[in-house]
């Protein structure tokens, strides 16, 4: 039976080490349901960046455990960090990490070319995905050709292509205008409606806060409050 939880974490912290050590983020106890649609928020040094590369394996904890879908991510080698990010982590980053000599159609179908997933597969659910995403049109062009939210979109169906366990979508409007924001909130949101996709957001944008069915609240690295609505 799957676990109700897709991220749990127990005690987590995060110290950076230095003449005065900063305590990016201090003992937090969290648990994300599957199928969620959360904003992690505060204001900037808070954690919310830290606490997601945690939970992303792009960063190690100082103490504290992280579990995803009960398999816990301490102690796990570089190498085993890497695969496990490539076949159950989806990211979306604020600056989009698009290859510029890449089509839409070959970024978002890269992650499956390192998974080694086969061309006929790779080629179903990626030009499904541009479709869903509203870029059918625009599978041949390069990152230079496309706007900002068509990149972002391209990032989206980059970091769905896999089908991860959840998605990480860090700061993932702040370069948008509010037109492009809005659709790329939509479609995020009826992907996770539709296809039962969990996201959490790094955000300070109202635009994803408004859209978010949780708030998590960060001040000083600790859980300020935490809303469902």
């Amino acid at each position: 039976m799957k676990n109700k939880y897709v991220i749990e974490t127990d005690g987590l912290s995060k110290i950076y080490p230095g003449v005065v050590p900063v305590k990016a983020v201090d003992q937090v106890d969290l648990k994300i349901e599957n199928n969620e649609f959360t904003a992690i928020v505060g204001p900037s040094g808070s954690g919310k960046s830290t606490l997601l590369n945690m939970i992303g394996g792009l960063d190690r904890p100082t103490s504290g455990t992280i579990k995803v879908n009960d398999i816990l991510l301490n102690g796990m080698t570089d190498n085993q960090l890497i695969d496990y990010r490539l076949h159950h982590i989806g990211f979306v980053f604020q600056s989009y990490n698009l290859i510029p000599v890449l089509t839409a159609k070959e970024n978002a179908e890269f992650i499956m070319l390192l998974q080694k997933v086969p061309h006929a597969k790779r080629e179903d659910r990626v030009m499904s995905l541009l479709k869903e995403v509203g870029l059918e049109d625009r599978v041949n062009s390069r990152p230079a050709q496309l706007s900002g939210g068509q990149q972002q979109r391209v990032a989206v169906a980059r970091a769905l292509a896999s089908k991860p366990d959840f998605v990480l979508a860090d700061e993932p409007t702040a370069n948008l205008d509010s037109n492009s924001a809005f659709n790329l909130l939509d479609i995020m949101a009826r992907l996770n409606k539709e296809e039962g996709i969990t996201f959490i957001f790094s955000t300070h944008d109202q635009r994803v806060i408004d859209r978010a069915r949780r708030v998590i609240t960060l001040e000083d690295g600790k859980i300020l409050s935490d809303i469902t609505k």
